[in-house]
């Protein structure tokens, strides 16, 4: 059976489903259309769990761990079959309902002759990333880490190398395994690619349907994809869960197309990143220097001997009280950082006790009033802000000091320290904010933090 379809229907399934890997339930079409369209081979079918040797694999988000497989009877066939764990955020799959992938024409996406309006000047060190990030997406098929200390500008670094591909009518995707980032980074981009259909997808979003010329994902979105994009941006590499979770990885060189390009942003490399470019076999480029020409903040340790019994009482260290009413620059607002929800509730309670002339907020993962808070923190609706580790990279503030409290925990690992203190002199008109870990105990991670800091410091001629 052949089917006559329009060029102008053509292309808008294209837009809608090219490169996208999805569940029956997301193809917003009727039963007698997608029958037709796959009669036509411009939709194919793919078994979305296959038996390889002597396991399974989710085709979606490539899951091989028995354990994270369960078995169920479906509603459809009312028979039992496996289904996959590791993606069902995403919607369930089925071992016996396939996966949808487009193969009709691919959608020809606009070319704007100028289509980046920022008129910002990068520095010098910047120009160099983005004439690295230039090239790597014009040879195709490369990739490139751009290793940028915290507050280097890296997102402005980037608008030369999209501005490049947009010319060319490709499509790009910059995914971050945070959806604090994709809000953050939505109208920054907006902002500079007016004319450019540009979409944020994550848990919550409004708009799923990733019909846009730039799309800034969090990478568990990316389960949805194959094939979809010319070039690919995966930020804060290094970050929770991306670098622990194989799925993620998998899914990121997936979405992407055959001779796509992909850029990898961090300014805290994990140590296989950091072996492979000594082995010169990940190009990368690394900028030294915050984009304001300040050095980064070098964190001060507090001692705090009964830290612990403080905490389980729900009290701030005294020490930290100490030095909050210290403290040489008050204007400032204050960002704590603390290991648990719990903890966080609690002294933000206290602290409004204690401290009755300031406006503190708490904020976690799984707050209601999560986006709203960090908003109402940047706009200074608030004096002090006591959060989890949700902040501890990609989120600017104006003029912050931090302070973490229990900076000894195992939360707080080495890369997570850094980006702690990196959210402090973020900003030309104060960059020189103060950053303290208040501690019971000095640990390795806490160390090697300052003295990456430091040897930072040293490489950009501090």
């Amino acid at each position: 059976m052949t089917i006559s379809l329009s060029e102008e229907y053509m292309q808008r399934l294209a837009h809608a489903y090219a490169g996208k890997l999805l569940l029956r339930q997301e193809i917003a079409i009727s039963h007698r259309q997608l029958t037709q369209l796959l009669t036509a081979h411009l939709f194919t079918p793919i078994q979305s769990i296959q038996r390889k040797r002597l396991s399974h694999v989710c085709q979606r988000c490539g899951n091989k761990r028995h354990s994270l497989f369960g078995m169920m009877t479906c509603a459809r066939c009312k028979k039992r079959h496996l289904y996959c764990r590791n993606c069902i955020d995403m919607g369930r799959v089925m071992a016996c309902e396939p996966l949808y992938y487009w193969t009709g024409q691919q959608p020809i996406w606009s070319n704007v002759e100028k289509p980046c309006v920022w008129e910002g000047q990068l520095t010098a060190n910047q120009q160099i990333g983005a004439d690295r990030i230039v090239k790597t997406i014009q040879s195709k098929n490369k990739e490139l880490l751009v290793w940028g200390v915290c507050g280097a500008g890296k997102s402005e670094m980037l608008f030369q190398g999209i501005e490049a591909a947009l010319v060319q009518s490709q499509r790009i995707c910059i995914a971050t395994p945070r959806s604090d980032v994709v809000r953050e980074l939505l109208p920054r981009f907006k902002a500079v690619f007016p004319d450019i259909k540009i979409h944020g997808l994550y848990g919550g979003s409004r708009d799923r349907s990733g019909i846009a010329q730039l799309t800034i994902a969090t990478t568990h979105q990316l389960y949805r994809f194959k094939h979809a994009f010319d070039m690919m941006i995966v930020d804060e590499v290094d970050a929770f869960p991306y670098h622990a979770d194989p799925s993620l990885p998998f899914v990121t060189e997936r979405s992407k197309k055959k001779h796509g390009s992909v850029v990898y942003l961090t300014a805290t490399p994990r140590k296989e990143q950091k072996l492979n470019i000594r082995r010169k076999i990940l190009p990368h480029v690394f900028i030294p220097t915050r984009y304001h020409g300040y050095p980064l903040p070098v964190p001060t340790f507090k001692m705090c001997f009964s830290l612990q019994r403080d905490l389980k009482n729900g009290l701030p260290p005294q020490a930290f009280l100490h030095w909050f009413k210290q403290r040489e620059q008050k204007q400032r607002q204050l960002l704590i950082f603390v290991p648990t929800i719990q903890l966080a509730t609690t002294l933000a309670r206290q602290l409004k006790v204690i401290l009755p002339d300031q406006r503190i907020r708490s904020v976690h993962a799984y707050d209601a009033n999560r986006r709203e808070k960090i908003h109402a923190f940047r706009k200074q609706s608030y004096s002090i802000l006591i959060t989890t580790t949700i902040l501890e990279r990609g989120v600017t503030f104006p003029s912050i000091d931090v302070v973490v409290i229990d900076a000894g925990h195992v939360v707080f690992d080495e890369a997570a320290l850094i980006q702690i203190a990196g959210r402090a002199g973020r900003s030309a008109q104060d960059p020189t904010g103060e950053v303290i870990f208040f501690h019971d105990g000095q640990t390795n991670d806490m160390v090697q933090a300052v003295h990456e800091i430091q040897l930072m410091n040293k490489r950009g001629d501090f």
